[in-house]
């Protein structure tokens, strides 16, 4: 005997929405701000550009460089133009790192904000501004801040150092001919770790990247060391090869 069929009714659709303007304004509404992590290396120590916070509540307390994204502003082009007018620089790249939500992080109420991350030589970029207290702090001497940017600054700095460590980035801080001490200075300072010296010299020289120039430091006040360049051409052919290097 055949199973008798069984009659179902149509599923209840929804109807189509033809005013999406009227959707949007039925979301809530949460503030988007950025915050810029300006990490930059000046030959001995890492730090990064804070401002003194302008709430009251957080009187005499750093802060990082933000402020809220305009409703027509793409997130890129708010962080370039925190930066710009904070501290007059244009000349610098950022990366986004990640976005803080936590529904209590601002005082005031929900407020996003999306983390963006640089790395400089702080000889090769000028300060056009000084607004509010801004200069250059050591990472390693900022115990407390404003909102939640000690965390912000905590995460952009692992982040930091696992991306040193992922490509040769760190090349870009030193002079154009550098001695291998420069470049152990430079990666002690980011990790935050004393690397010994032998291992370190031994992974960079089997990568093969660094260009012996046959030249020694000068008017330094210890003994001399040779003098390198990073091969950037190679690098750049074989990047794809490129598996990092390992503390």
């Amino acid at each position: 005997m055949k199973p008798k069929s069984v009659q179902t009714e149509p599923a209840a659709q929804r109807p189509l929405i033809t005013d999406v303007k009227a959707l949007v304004n039925s979301y809530p509404r949460v503030p988007i701000t950025v915050d810029c992590v300006i990490f930059g290396f000046d030959g001995e120590e890492l730090k990064v550009l804070l401002i003194r916070s302008d709430l009251e509540m957080y009187k005499g307390k750093w802060s990082l460089l933000g402020d809220f994204a305009e409703d027509n502003e793409e997130l890129d082009d708010a962080a370039y133009r925190v930066l710009k007018t904070r501290t007059g620089m244009t000349n610098v790249y950022l990366d986004q790192v990640r976005t803080f939500s936590k529904p209590n992080r601002h005082p005031g109420g929900r407020v996003l904000t999306v983390a963006y991350c640089s790395l400089l030589n702080i000889q090769h970029h000028e300060l056009k501004t000084l607004d509010n207290e801004l200069h250059w702090h050591s990472v390693n001497s900022i115990k407390e801040m404003a909102f939640d940017h000690k965390e912000i600054l905590d995460t952009c700095h692992q982040w930091l150092q696992k991306r040193i460590q992922e490509h040769p980035l760190g090349f870009n801080l030193l002079p154009e001919k550098f001695s291998l001490r420069e470049l152990q200075n430079l990666y002690e300072a980011i990790l935050g770790v004393q690397l010994d010296r032998r291992n370190f010299r031994k992974k960079f020289a089997a990568m093969g990247l660094l260009i012996d120039i046959g030249e020694m430091e000068q008017d330094v006040p210890h003994r001399p060391g040779k003098l390198y360049k990073f091969n950037f051409q190679k690098y750049e052919k074989n990047k794809r090869k490129w598996i990092g290097i390992d503390f």
